[in-house]
């Protein structure tokens, strides 16, 4: 029973996993890296949201997407990286896709389309957080000291 907490942090050893992981990863390192390359999508962008100090806050977010986004493609330390990543998206939700539901012109059915990639993430995001980075991942292969089985299908 006081090893039980160990058997739940053990990584689920799916090698599908790694579409989850590449899809996330590419992502947010391709988003991060136009937060600097792109003006409208990173410092513009940030400014219009209403952010008091928007390069900072767009290269700050940029560089953690960057980073924490590459840690899930490889699959290091994928639950960690992924909790920023959360952070973020949620914060991307807030702050652009349910204002929408306020405004005359756009609404619901206007912000669930507009929503669909961010939603998306949201979801890999936290089955990443469950799942672990699965197989092909250096968590898998740091992690073997407590024993795990592939799953069947």
């Amino acid at each position: 029973m006081k090893e039980d907490w160990k058997h739940r942090l053990v990584p689920v050893r799916s090698k599908a996993i790694i579409l989850i992981r590449m899809s996330v990863g590419l992502i947010f390192i391709t988003q991060g890296l136009l937060k600097y390359l792109d003006p409208n999508m990173g410092v513009n962008r940030f400014a219009k949201i209403g952010f008091s100090q928007p390069a900072l806050t767009a290269h700050f977010v940029g560089a953690f997407e960057i980073l924490c986004g590459t840690l899930v493609l490889v699959g290091f330390v994928t639950r960690i990286a992924a909790i920023p990543l959360l952070v973020i998206i949620c914060t991307a939700i807030a702050t652009t896709k349910m204002p929408e539901l306020s405004r005359p012109s756009q609404g619901f059915w206007f912000m669930v389309s507009d929503a669909r990639t961010d939603f998306s993430m949201l979801m890999s995001l936290l089955f990443l957080i469950i799942a672990g980075g699965g197989y092909w991942s250096f968590d898998s292969r740091l992690g073997d000291s407590i024993p795990a089985k592939e799953e069947k299908r």
